[in-house]
Formats: structure tokens, sequence, C-alpha cells
């Protein structure tokens, strides 16, 4: 690893960021749940939320291990580390430690926990293969593995816009700046198996969201977080940014316009004893 982890992250660094991210755990908490049922976490185990941001699903941990469990959230923003004990304290969520660390290279020891997660982590990183081999080591024997990743490489809305439509050209281009694939979701199985584990669980689940629902704007949202880099990078100007956020969320805003965000892949895979 050549650059901090931060440093690397693909949708920056901005207050604006972090709030996207306590939505994101409101929003994605379902299919969270669903992901560690698939895994049967019992009281009394341990498990560690890898790039837990704020909050991540120390919650959902803390509530299957408990009596008696351990959870730890892990990442590498310490502004975000800080809100995650916060949420912790705040939530009266027992049995959970918090550290700032590179989820690339935690310098925990190895067979640590029963369950070692991460969500939308992999997206964001370049060279996913190195996360996911520190996910395996920090495995033990006969535990688990699990990923909640996105696939959004083909979003769309219909009837079509010509700001989202503009907003889908640029965003990419930023997000995969280092390295970063849109793609990642429908790897992470390839991925497990090439780390030495034994994936038990595929699911895929479309990203389709009512009017009214906050991840129905997920892609004018990432490009707000990325909103910095793209204008450094020469993609887009202020004002051009500003208006094509006001033309795509009135669109979007629209009943009659369907808008598909992508995939959601839900993997779970375990460690050869």
């Amino acid at each position: 690893m050549t650059e901090d982890a931060a440093a690397v992250y693909a949708l920056g660094s901005s207050t604006g960021e972090s709030a996207r991210l306590l939505r994101q755990a409101e929003e994605l908490s379902g299919h969270s749940a669903a992901l560690l049922d698939m895994v049967g976490l019992r009281p009394g185990q341990s498990a560690i939320d890898l790039g837990c941001g704020p909050r991540g699903v120390l919650d959902l941990l803390a509530d299957r291990v408990s009596p008696g469990g351990r959870v730890v959230g892990l990442d590498a923003d310490p502004a975000h580390t800080a809100m995650a004990a916060e949420f912790a304290a705040g939530r009266g969520v027992g049995g959970v430690e918090i550290m700032t660390a590179d989820a690339r290279c935690t310098g925990l020891p190895t067979g640590s926990f029963d369950l070692v997660h991460a969500r939308t982590l992999l997206v964001t990183v370049p060279n996913p293969a190195e996360l996911v081999a520190e996910m395996a080591r920090l495995a033990r024997p006969g535990g688990w593995v699990a990923c909640l990743e996105p696939d959004i490489a083909d979003t769309w809305c219909y009837p079509p816009h010509p700001a989202f439509e503009r907003i889908c050209e640029i965003f990419p281009v930023v997000f995969s700046r280092n390295g970063a694939s849109l793609t990642i979701g429908r790897q992470v199985p390839e991925l497990l198996r090439a780390a030495g584990l034994e994936v038990a669980g595929v699911q895929a689940r479309v990203q389709m969201y009512p009017v009214g629902h906050s991840r129905r704007m997920i892609r004018p949202d990432l490009l707000r977080s990325t909103r910095a880099q793209v204008v450094a990078m020469g993609l887009a100007s202020e004002a051009e940014l500003d208006e094509l956020d006001t033309a795509a969320r009135a669109h979007l805003d629209d009943p009659r316009t369907i808008v598909v965000s992508g995939l959601l892949f839900l993997v779970s895979a375990r460690k050869p004893t």
C-alpha cells in the first residue's frame, strides 16, 4: 500500500459525505440485517465492521452477539470513528470497541473474529483483493466473511433526462480516479474464493426506490460528495453542478419517473477449518 486509506477513499471526506453515510445506515439496514441473518451470529461471538464510518452496522452486530459478545468498529477516518463512538454511547450499545486504522492492514491478530463484515467498502478502494485478504485473515477458522456491495455501472431513469445523464457521465470518471470499481458487486464472490474462502450465499437486489425515499437520490448525492474532486479535475464547473443537481432532483421527484440505481450484492463466505 502506497497511499493513506483516507486519501484513496473514492467519495472523499466532507461533512456532506458523513451525513450521507449516516442516512445510508438507515437506508440499508434491512439489507444488512438480511445479510447478517445469512451467517447466523450468536450471543457471545465476536464481529468486526470494517470501514464502519460514523455508524455502520454496529447496532445490528451488537444485537446479535449480546450478551457477552464483542463488536469492533474500524475506520480510517478519525472524524468517523469519533462519530461511531458517539453513536454507540448514545444508543447504549454495549460491548462495542471503536478503533482508527486502515481496513487493508488492521494490525489485529489473525483469526480474531467469528464474523468479518464490510458494507460498501470494497467499492470505494483500489485493489479490493488486498482488503479481502485482510478480511479472510481476521476470520477464525470456521468463521464468516460477509460483504454488502453495490454494482452501480447500470444506473438509469425513464423517461431519460439530460441532467441525470450528465451526472451519470461525470460520476464514473471522478469515482474511479483512484482505481475504485463501479462493478465490484458482481466481483465479490470470486474475490472471496481467491482469498481461500468458501462462498455460501449470493443475493442480488435491485436498487429501485419510490418517491420520497432518500436513496432515490443516490446518484446526485454521490456527485455532491465528490463535488470538490469533480471541480478540481475540470469535469464540471460549480455552476453546472448546481444546475444539474437541481434539474435531476426535480425529475426524480416526479412519481412518473422510474429510476434504477444498480444492484446490491449480499455475499457470505466461510473460512475453512
